[in-house]
């Protein structure tokens, strides 16, 4: 790799300063958090794959940020700005985590917390929590959740989206919450019980407003994934003697092997035409083509599955 030169070298210095500071962190939260606003933006300047010596630098502040004095902080702007930090460095250590298996467990029931602060609606918990739900979107952490069997809290994760979603929130919100809960479900080896009665109950008539964004984030989860689920969600349905007609029309059509994604992605081509997005056109027409290659993936899929595993909880759990 080429050495570090310029502005690289001059941000390698700030990040090694920003590190050693936080090392043994001021007593002050005010102090605290200004040092913390200041490492995240100098981390969300490294990109992907740095350089030897730019991995050097971050040594300091990797090592800062897992200390037990600021994961388990008693203040709650302080934990969500160290979560919001490690969110970077998972970003630039992407596609391998920067923290050993049982140092992710905890961050991720740190992240999760910190992603309750989206029920705010304002304030600067609430503004970090819709910066890590982006970068969890995008680096697709939520994977390594499941590889290392964070079953339950994926769940929890799934639920508090269905139930802090409003209408208030940017629509990049409704986006990375949709993406998180459908590649959980594309990249799952076995479907919890649990999650699919979350999925459930988003979308029962009984219990969501038909226009709520709750309600639609759940039948887009279910339309995305339909053929993955195809092979689960008519089990549990008879499993528990459930009535269609209570849920969404989604579940009746999975359930009776009808392709729902063949009218979902008529429903996004149909959005590209019809309404602008925040994040743009272009944006779009990349998840129609998700979806359809989605779709073929789940059918090859499909067609190896020799039996389905429904997951239930341990008595552990």
């Amino acid at each position: 790799m080429a050495s570090s030169s310029g502005p690289e070298n001059e941000l390698e210095e700030e990040l090694k300063d920003a590190g050693n500071k936080l090392l043994m962190p001021p007593s002050s939260i005010d102090e605290l958090l200004t040092l913390l606003d200041k490492l995240e933006d100098l981390l969300s300047k490294v990109e992907q794959a740095p350089s030897r010596s730019m991995q050097d630098a971050l040594q300091a502040a990797t090592e800062a940020l897992i200390a037990i004095e600021l994961l388990r902080h008693s203040d709650m702007d302080v934990k969500v700005s160290v979560v919001s930090c490690i969110t970077e460095l998972t970003r630039i250590s992407a596609p391998d985590p920067p923290y050993s298996d049982e140092q992710m467990k905890e961050i991720f029931q740190l992240t999760i917390m910190a992603l309750e602060n989206l029920s705010h609606l304002s304030g600067r918990c609430y503004l970090k929590a819709v910066q890590i739900l982006e970068y969890t979107a995008q680096v697709r952490s939520c994977l390594v959740m499941q590889d290392l069997g964070c079953d339950a809290l994926i769940v929890e994760m799934f639920k508090l989206f269905l139930k802090t979603l409003r209408p208030d929130h940017p629509q990049a919100v409704f986006w990375d919450m949709e993406a998180i809960m459908t590649l959980v479900i594309e990249e799952s080896d076995m479907m919890t019980v649990e999650l699919l009665n979350a999925l459930l109950s988003s979308v029962k008539k009984d219990n969501q407003n038909i226009e709520s964004l709750s309600w639609k984030l759940g039948v887009k989860v279910l339309e995305n994934c339909a053929t993955i689920l195809r092979s689960y969600l008519p089990k549990v349905v008879k499993m528990f003697s459930l009535e269609l007609d209570d849920y969404a029309e989604v579940i009746a059509k999975i359930c009776q092997n009808e392709n729902p994604e063949e009218l979902m992605c008529g429903q996004w081509e149909a959005l590209i035409a019809m309404a602008p997005c925040e994040r743009g056109h272009g944006y779009l027409d990349n998840m129609v083509n998700v979806h359809h290659r989605q779709r073929n993936q789940g059918e090859e899929k499909e067609r190896n599955i020799e039996r389905v595993v429904l997951k239930f909880p341990s008595k552990q759990d």
